[in-house]
């Protein structure tokens, strides 16, 4: 669904992310794996046409995604607060992605019932901008958004973060669902081990822009990451 190739982006004398063939499944959720620097969201705003490469192509269903805005209508995406609209209330925001995807109120609504245990006291006061709410809080309607449409791909990065336990095991069961009802392609990175090892059937672990390890998630693989980290944190 997703295919890399020969791709690579430079900042000054550093290589973001080096990475010579990579195909991504439908039907996967794949976690992105590294420490902080690895990488990671890089790769991810590189495949979302966020960054230009420097050379190589991202294509997504055989097409590349730099010359053409055909796979915006089925990927969903939340990268960091720049993506959401601060001046605008909760509903107002999730109603403008409703509009792009072309998804009428009674959709809408169900999907926000569908979501209302994950969104929490995120919506309780509906007339609170977004901007005025917390980071958890505006991490999840950031989320809630990318969720919406419930897209063919869907790419997350750190989606943990601001989370407390109770809204993290929601998502995660969320994104399980997802991925088994409609075959979504998930795709989403992450620092910390247990939330990779808790929910992804494939992880790729970056170092220094590369892809050092591409593995199925078992006991061994989560073994030799555990054993990785560990060494990076005694460097």
């Amino acid at each position: 669904m997703i295919r890399i190739t020969d791709l690579i982006k430079t900042f000054g004398p550093t290589t973001a992310v080096s990475i010579g063939e990579l195909t991504i499944r439908a039907g996967e959720i794949t976690g992105i794996a590294g420490n902080n620097g690895a990488g990671k969201t890089t790769l991810l705003r590189l495949m979302l046409d966020l960054l230009k490469p420097d050379t190589g192509m991202v294509c997504s269903k055989d097409r590349n995604v730099y010359q053409s805005e055909h796979w915006k209508s089925y990927t969903g995406a939340y990268i960091d607060e720049h993506f959401l609209i601060g001046f605008l209330k909760p509903l107002e925001y999730f109603e403008l992605i409703a509009s792009l995807y072309g998804i009428n109120a009674t959709a809408l609504q169900q999907m926000l019932d569908s979501l209302s245990d994950f969104l929490g006291s995120a919506m309780e006061d509906r007339q609170k901008l977004i901007r005025q709410l917390s980071s958890g809080n505006r991490h999840k309607l950031g989320i809630a958004g990318a969720l919406i449409p419930e897209p063919e791909i869907l790419i997350l990065d750190e989606p943990f973060n601001f989370l407390d336990p109770g809204a993290q095991s929601k998502l995660k069961d969320i994104l399980k669902n997802l991925c088994v009802r409609k075959g979504t392609c998930i795709i989403l990175s992450s620092h910390n081990l247990y939330h990779i090892a808790g929910l992804c059937n494939r992880i790729l672990l970056m170092e220094k822009g590369k892809i050092i390890e591409d593995m199925a998630n078992s006991k061994p693989s989560l073994r030799l990451l555990e054993s990785y980290f560990e060494l990076q944190g005694s460097n």
